[in-house]
């Protein structure tokens, strides 16, 4: 099966969970890998099915790079999530067009709740070694549906606001994320 950004990156099972992400620009349909990363799959499924990210939004969107979402509501209150999981990143999962990944901290194994869809190939954030600046960000699955949609929120107009920047003028909410 061919991905929504036009390449075979990796191989689409029937078997493989989909999460449909409503959101308030449309709707993005996203196959979880769960073989290639059963601890990120498992972590983000497990806030999807208790309806964690119902209302969050994406919080930082930046043009040719990537939107991250799943942390803050659009008061900016930051959800309070799970316990981090480890990383999962390696060489063979890239951060290219169309994947989705687990955000974090400097800190390897600090993943929670925020996610982040990349906008282009940003082979920088994959693993190239073991020291916390090349391990790289653990991607999980993939846009197989309404990457136009992660386009339209890629180019909202942005501002700084409580000390993040990048962050919508107006708010992109989650209105659900549910398993389909």
């Amino acid at each position: 099966m061919q991905s929504a950004t036009g390449d075979d990156a990796m191989p689409a099972s029937s078997d493989n969970p989909v999460v449909v992400m409503e959101t308030s620009m449309g709707i993005i349909e996203i196959e979880l890998w769960p073989e290639e990363a059963p601890l990120s799959v498992e972590n983000f499924l497990r806030y999807v099915d208790n309806s964690l990210y119902d209302n969050l939004t994406f919080h930082r969107v930046i043009p040719g790079f990537m939107i991250q979402g799943g942390g803050y509501d659009s008061d900016f209150v930051e959800l309070s999530g799970y316990p981090a999981i480890k990383n999962e990143a390696r060489p063979a999962l890239r951060n290219d067009r169309g994947t989705i990944a687990m955000a974090r901290t400097q800190v390897v194994d600090s993943a929670t709740s925020q996610f982040f869809i990349n906008l282009v190939d940003n082979e920088f954030l994959n693993q190239r070694g073991t020291s916390p600046q090349e391990f790289g960000y653990a991607v999980f699955g993939e846009v197989i549906s309404g990457m136009d949609v992660v386009d339209q929120i890629a180019g909202v107009q942005t501002t700084s606001r409580r000390g993040h920047q990048d962050v919508p003028v107006e708010a992109v909410t989650i209105v659900s994320a549910t398993r389909r």
